[in-house]
């Protein structure tokens, strides 16, 4: 999942949001059109050079591609592995206004199992936490690393390797500095009860936002900046963690592999790579749209970007050769 010059596509939207963004680009949002998207995107020639897995959500691993494969069967043939959001969203926190808790672990067991059985080989946890000048609070963290580790836990005992993603929101006009400070407090908190669950660290994949500044505020980071301070924080993580793979959080598709590139130039002791959803995607959807959902054309647009960000996180001796 975290090999060498390879990330992980998150094609992992729920129907209301897929079917969102297919209305805005002048599609019918039918669970056909759904399927037929993400078949583009499963099928893109080559693709698996880049791309070591794709998260799904429950829908689409319970489709089949036109030919009649299951979507898990396909990603596995294709040379990728097939993985699955399992949360159900993020829901209102009660006593705790304007902030969220990512629900789902009802009945997780029974469905982690019921995934592995379909072949998937990963799943994903997604915590939203929102910056302001006085949130997240300790209870908004707490309870979002909490359940976080209650899913990793679940998932290592079903036998999927989980991806556990605290994300720290670009919303608002807070500077990279204070981006630094909340992402740093929630990965403690997230680290902290992990291991009050026994989770095994070396078959964890981290998926965090880069501390980047805040969408609204004036000042823009340079790479080297986002860099620099994303990688302070992580230095606090377990040398045994399974490797980093970083969400664009909404960056546009250029500054999130440009921030990825410079990340790379430091050094650490796990590996660092991407899972992107929008910053890989939203290309391809726009082509494929525009294109009257040509299969082609939506596969050339994400070639594109999954060969960017490939070579951003390919080690720099392979780079040298290439």
């Amino acid at each position: 999942m975290v090999s060498p010059g390879r990330g992980i596509l998150a094609a992992d939207e729920s129907i209301k949001t897929m079917s969102s963004r297919l209305e805005k680009v002048g599609i019918a949002p039918t669970a056909d059109a759904r399927r037929a998207y993400r078949e583009m995107l499963v099928t893109t020639p080559g693709i698996a050079e880049g791309i070591s897995g794709i998260i799904f959500c429950d829908e689409t691993l319970n489709q089949q591609l036109s030919d009649g494969r299951p979507f898990a069967q396909a990603t596995r043939e294709a040379g990728m592995l097939p993985g699955v959001k399992v949360d159900t969203g993020a829901k209102p926190l009660a006593g705790r206004p304007g902030e969220t808790i990512t629900e789902g672990l009802d009945g997780l067991s029974a469905r982690l199992a019921g995934y592995a059985a379909q072949g998937a080989a990963f799943a994903k946890w997604r915590a939203v936490l929102r910056i302001t000048d006085d949130l997240p609070s300790t209870t908004a963290i707490r309870a979002n690393a909490h359940a976080l580790a209650r899913y990793a836990a679940a998932c290592q005992e079903a036998g999927l390797v989980p991806i556990v993603e605290p994300e720290v929101l670009m919303d608002g006009d807070h500077t990279l500095r204070r981006c630094a400070e909340v992402t740093a407090r929630v990965h403690a908190a997230v680290m902290a009860e992990l291991a009050a669950f026994g989770v095994d660290m070396a078959g964890v994949v981290l998926k965090p936002n880069m501390v980047v500044e805040g969408a609204d505020h004036p000042h823009r980071a340079t790479p080297e900046e986002v860099a620099e301070a994303t990688v302070d924080v992580l230095r606090a993580l377990p040398g045994d963690l399974a490797g980093v793979a970083f969400l664009s959080g909404g960056q546009d598709p250029a500054r999130a592999t440009a921030n990825l590139a410079a990340i790379q130039l430091h050094h650490t002791p796990w590996p660092l790579t991407f899972s992107f959803g929008r910053a890989l995607v939203d290309p391809a959807l726009t082509a494929w749209a525009a294109s009257g959902r040509s299969t082609v054309a939506g596969q050339e647009a994400l070639a594109d970007r999954v060969a960017a960000n490939s070579a951003a996180v390919r080690p720099r001796e392979l780079q040298a050769t290439a």
